[in-house]
């Protein structure tokens, strides 16, 4: 038996934001410095002041985290989900 499209769940880290404006400088700052991840509208399963996630693979969140301090805008909360 062949599955050509098995079915995976893969977990990955949802950093949600206040404002529509914080979620389009995560991506402009993750564009520039060639960081992973892409702005996702907020699963259903939790909730976020403007509805606009960055999701990344949760083995590549610390690269993230590493340069957080450099971000000049803020990250409302962390969540890891399988999706």
């Amino acid at each position: 038996r062949v599955t050509l499209f098995p079915y995976t769940t893969l977990f990955r880290s949802i950093i949600t934001f206040a404002t529509t404006a914080a979620a389009m400088a995560m991506e402009s700052f993750c564009l520039e410095n060639n960081l992973p991840g892409r702005l996702i509208p907020v699963p259903q399963e939790i909730s976020s002041g403007c509805g606009v996630a960055w999701r990344v693979p949760v083995e590549d969140y610390n690269l993230l985290e590493d340069k957080r301090s450099q971000m000049n805008f803020a990250w409302e909360q962390v969540i890891d989900l399988m999706m």
